[in-house]
This record gives structure tokens, sequence and C-alpha cells, in this order.
């Protein structure tokens, strides 16, 4: 199999923008038979008229349309790996990033994210947006930059990942609620009135699994959406919250936390972001912010005895 000129790439990325092969000689400083001649040749390659004659002017075809995104992509990705690395300068950086986050997230790392990104870059600002479910399609698109959570089986494979810590689930009460009190067997624990967490509003969650093996069932009176709704829940009343204690380690101030009595899994937090922004300097940095900001921050939570070990 012979290999393919590359170079019909960058002409095919031009005569899809323009749709037209006078406009995009011009663009290429082509002469027009030349730029009709690198079409036939597009035809014959991907075996298809790519544009096709409609009145006056060219109109794509269903191939073209399919291919116009992705041979954009491409031209992109390749002009990006040619051109020269510029030095980042943190101090000059004018942008702003948009982070896909879990209530929790920026209560606990939210302040020192900040701090370190204003003081290293003070052009940049952060927009904080709830993540809502694990659809990909966000960082795909462009419109989230960076997402945190736990990768799952919806996380599109395309999507990089890199771990920031591991989070275990423990129960919440209020203080002076007879959970605060004396040994926490599953029994009681399954006994008491609980707030369950979903996203998606499912009756059930891990710790109804790990209860089943003991016979144990939990009454959930009521399901929210996220953990700060469950926390305030069970702040004001005798609810059982159990939610992620590294996650929640600020909302959970001033109320009882304790271990639970079975064992569901653990679960890692991860950054998400997709491929195309692996080179790009300004993203890299925001990653090792938030790295950086995690570790310290945990860091200094287990120093001060509130956080689980791993």
């Amino acid at each position: 199999m012979s290999t393919p000129d590359l170079n019909l790439l960058i002409t095919l990325n031009v005569l899809l923008a323009e749709g037209s092969v006078a406009r995009a000689a011009q663009r290429l400083r082509l002469s027009p038979s030349a730029m009709s001649r690198a079409l036939a040749r597009l035809r014959e390659t991907t075996g298809d008229p790519l544009l096709v004659r409609a009145g006056r002017g060219l109109v794509p075809t269903p191939r073209a349309l399919e291919l116009r995104e992705r041979v954009a992509r491409l031209v992109q990705d390749a002009e990006a790996v040619l051109r020269p690395a510029e030095r980042l300068d943190l101090k000059q950086l004018v942008r702003t990033f948009t982070l896909r986050i879990r209530d929790g997230f920026v209560e606990n790392f939210g302040p020192a994210l900040i701090a370190r990104i204003s003081a290293e870059a003070p052009g940049v600002r952060l927009c904080f947006v709830q993540k809502l479910d694990k659809d990909s399609a966000p960082l795909r698109e462009g419109s989230v930059d960076l997402d945190t959570g736990v990768v799952g089986d919806t996380t599109s494979p395309e999507v990089r990942t890199r771990a920031l810590f591991r989070d275990r689930f423990i129960g919440v009460v209020r203080m002076g609620h007879p959970l605060s009190q004396g040994e926490i067997t599953p029994s009681r624990y399954a006994s008491g009135m609980h707030v369950l967490v979903s996203r998606r509003g499912h009756d059930e969650g891990p710790m109804d699994e790990a209860l089943k093996p003991l016979g144990l069932e939990r009454e959930t009176v009521t399901i929210v959406g996220g953990f700060s709704a469950a926390l305030a829940l069970a702040r004001a009343s005798d609810l059982i919250a159990t939610v992620p204690e590294r996650h929640t380690g600020n909302l959970r101030a001033g109320m009882y936390s304790f271990p639970l009595p079975v064992t569901p899994p653990e679960i890692t937090v991860s950054m998400l972001w997709h491929p195309r922004m692996d080179a790009d300097p300004a993203h890299r940095w925001l990653r090792e912010c938030v790295r950086d900001v995690c570790a310290e921050q945990l860091s200094a939570s287990t120093s001060g005895g509130q956080a689980a070990e791993d």
C-alpha cells in the first residue's frame, strides 16, 4: 500500500472550509487549475466526489461533511506539533478556565487553588460549574477545560485522566444525634433514617449493596442530588448522611463523623481533560496547580487528624 500524500489534508481542509475551488486556490496561493487537479486527486484518494456542483457553486457531499471536523482537527494538531514551543509567561497570561466539579470540591480546595492561581497568574480566572453527569462531551467540545470526579464506564476512552486522591465513605450526623454516642454496629447504622445522594435519583447506593450480605436494609427517607444538600438535611434533623470523607471535609464542620460499620469500595477522585489540551502550556500549568493544591490540602488535613489514612 502506497503512503498517502499528507499534504492533501491541508488542501482538503481549505476546500471544505471555503466550499470553492477558486477561494481555496487563493487562500493556498495556488492557481485554480492546480487546485482543480488537487481536488481530482482527493476524489481519487477518498473515493468520493467531496464537492459537487449545485447551480453556480459547490456543495459538500455527506462524506465531506463527515470529514470536515476530523480533517480540521488533524491539521490543527499537525500545526501545533510543528510550531515552536512558546515559553509560558504566567504574569502576562489572560485566560478563563472552566472546571466542572462536584459540590465539596470548591469548599475544600477552591480557596487554596484560587490563591495559587492569583499569585502565579493574576490574569487567569477560574469558572467552577456543577457536575451534573459524567458526559465527556463538554471536554470534547471545549466548554469545560478540566473535569474532576470518579472515572466510570461512561467516561469517554479518549479522555486523559490523572488520579488526585483516594477517598472513603463515612457516616455523618448532627451533634447530639444518638449515633454520636456509643458503638455503631451495622444494625444500628441501618436502622436509622437515611438521606441518599444520587444524581440520577436511584433509590440505592454502594452502602445498600454492602449491607445486603448482612441481611440489613437502610430506610431511605429522602434522595438528593449532592453532598451539600445531604449534609444540610443531616445537620438540621436526625437523618444520616453517607458521604466521601476527603471531598466533604469543610462541609462537615460542626457535625459528628464516624467510620462506617461496613466497608463500601473506596473511590479514586481524578482530573480529566481532552487530549487536545495535553501540549497546551497553560493547561498543563493548571493541571499541576490542581494536583499540587489537592496534595497539599490533604496533607494538611491528615496532619490535623481530619482525613482518613490511605
